[in-house]
């Protein structure tokens, strides 16, 4: 079985400081550049789950790295290298305290909010008679809160401008960003037979200007439908074939886990977690429409460590 990269403890020259995220280890060198390791550990309800998955640190990190170049001409975007198939280093912004979600389809937690008769959503209006996995008039923005613990918070464009989390002037040039990523996200996974459901981005500054940050239209960031089917399936009002991480999501709510207290995560056996790295390997085929080549795992290590060095040289 291959090996799964789940701890990074990484010292390098220049090194301020480094973050261990749920799935992220984040190397700040020098306060100017950020060496971002995509690890193998897999999150769901908020909680870490006790096994990592073999390769879905650099599917992930591949995914995110294709959308950004393919995407750079719309926004500046921190990515400078990914001097590993598991690692992108990039430029070190401030990032904005919001996430901007973007929704096509009524589908996820909205839908949830809807069905039990919402029909505001973060401030945006929502018509009546809508059903579950609708596609939307034009897509709606539901920006949220970036908590630095627990769950994010929905919060309105105009909370967001009043509680002066972020200037008017830098939000609707988010939101234009937001909207042209999308409508390119759209664009590229119709090509390979998809639908971009729902994604979100985030953005930070450095010098006075806007930049992309992190991931984008990852299996871990976005929901993607099969475009096949889709209208059969919704006029029968039956569930979509999606490509995203809500396979796993699944699996636990069946095994009596949500990340509620006193639950306990379900046994992870190697044939489970060699079939869910299976299906990351799938995403990655399918969304960036190329065969996933893997990368040894014999010194995952000792290769990262040396290829970030050799990079920052």
């Amino acid at each position: 079985m291959a090996k799964a990269l789940t701890n990074t403890e990484f010292k390098f020259e220049k090194q301020k400081s480094v973050y261990h995220g749920k799935v992220r280890d984040v190397y700040d060198i020098d306060d100017d550049k950020l060496v971002m390791v995509a690890t193998d550990r897999i999150s769901a309800f908020d909680v870490v789950l006790p096994k990592g998955i073999p390769y879905k640190g650099q599917v992930l990190n591949q995914i995110a790295a294709t959308f950004l170049d393919a995407t750079a001409d719309i926004v500046p975007n921190w990515k400078l290298a990914t001097p590993d198939p598991m690692v992108t280093v990039g430029l070190k912004c401030e990032g904005f305290r919001v996430e901007m979600i973007i929704r096509g389809y009524l589908t996820g937690s909205a839908w949830r909010e809807y069905k039990n008769g919402c029909r505001q959503l973060c401030g945006v209006a929502l018509p009546d008679g809508m059903r579950e996995n609708e596609k939307f008039p034009t897509p709606i923005i539901t920006p949220t809160t970036k908590a630095d613990a627990g769950h994010d918070e929905n919060i309105s464009k105009e909370e967001i401008i009043a509680q002066g989390i972020v200037s008017k002037e830098d939000y609707e040039q988010m939101e234009k960003y937001t909207y042209a990523l999308f409508q390119r996200g759209s664009e590229m996974a119709a090509e390979k037979g998809l639908i971009l459901v729902d994604t979100k981005y985030e953005f930070g500054k450095r010098d006075g200007k806007i930049y992309l940050i992190d991931e984008i239209h990852t299996p871990d960031s976005s929901r993607y439908f099969y475009a096949e089917g889709y209208q059969e399936k919704f006029e029968a009002g039956e569930p979509q074939k999606q490509l995203s991480k809500e396979f796993v999501r699944q699996w636990l709510i069946e095994n009596g886990f949500m990340g509620r207290e006193g639950e306990q995560v379900p046994e992870m056996t190697d044939e489970y977690v060699n079939s869910v790295s299976e299906r990351y390997i799938e995403l990655y085929e399918h969304i960036v429409g190329k065969p996933f080549v893997k990368a040894d795992t014999d010194n995952l290590h000792a290769r990262i460590e040396s290829n970030i060095q050799n990079y920052l040289g």
